[in-house]
């Protein structure tokens, strides 16, 4: 059965203390130094910061572990617009991330979560170029949050990275206390829906 739960705020924050702090970098965002080559890129910032949440709360009230494997999210049952959603997993210095771990949820296209099953879960692997694919829909925004998709995301032998990835123009984004223009997906319409990009930037140990 679906469920709408109440939000609580405080357990929807991320802390630095106890995972890694990363930076949307879009292709078009490459900065060129000032000789002509090309900086290393800046770890992608987690959703937001609060060193007094403890970590079991850092992902909010609505992760599962242990979600299927599986690259599209599309399945019976669920509706809204369609959204491609793809990108990199990269290091600082630009070089691709392989087999790096991937979980994403989300709300549907109402804002409500399937806390009894896996409607709209899912977990994969970058491939050897550190680049993933989802199928998912546009998850609908649901008081006090704007519209967003989560992940975790970790690198072999690296912290596991909690984040959440979010859609320009949405009128909510503005008073929405968790979200970051940093995390904003490029988006553009196509034929079938929306299409998307997002890289996942690691400062690596």
């Amino acid at each position: 059965m679906l469920k709408r739960h109440p939000i609580d705020e405080k357990n929807q924050l991320l802390t630095r203390r106890n995972f890694l702090a990363v930076s949307f970098v879009s292709p078009a965002a490459l900065k060129l130094a000032a000789l002509g080559g090309l900086v290393a890129l800046s770890p992608t910032p987690a959703c937001a910061d609060d060193d007094d949440v403890t970590p079991r709360n850092i992902e909010g009230p609505f992760y599962k572990p242990r979600s299927p494997r599986r690259a599209s999210l599309l399945e019976k049952g669920v509706k809204g617009t369609k959204l491609l959603l793809t990108g990199r997993v990269l290091a600082t210095n630009r070089s691709p991330i392989a087999r790096a771990m991937l979980d994403f949820w989300q709300a549907d296209s109402d804002g409500v979560y399937d806390n009894d099953g896996y409607r709209l879960r899912g977990h994969q692997f970058a491939d050897d170029s550190g680049r993933y694919s989802l199928e998912t829909v546009v998850p609908g925004p649901y008081f006090p949050r704007t519209p967003h998709i989560h992940v975790k995301v970790q690198a072999p032998n690296q912290p596991i990275l909690t984040t959440q990835l979010f859609l320009p123009g949405e009128a909510r984004n503005r008073f929405d206390g968790l979200f970051k223009p940093a995390l904003l997906m490029a988006v553009r319409d196509t034929e079938s829906g929306k299409e998307a990009t997002f890289d996942f930037v690691f400062a690596t140990r």
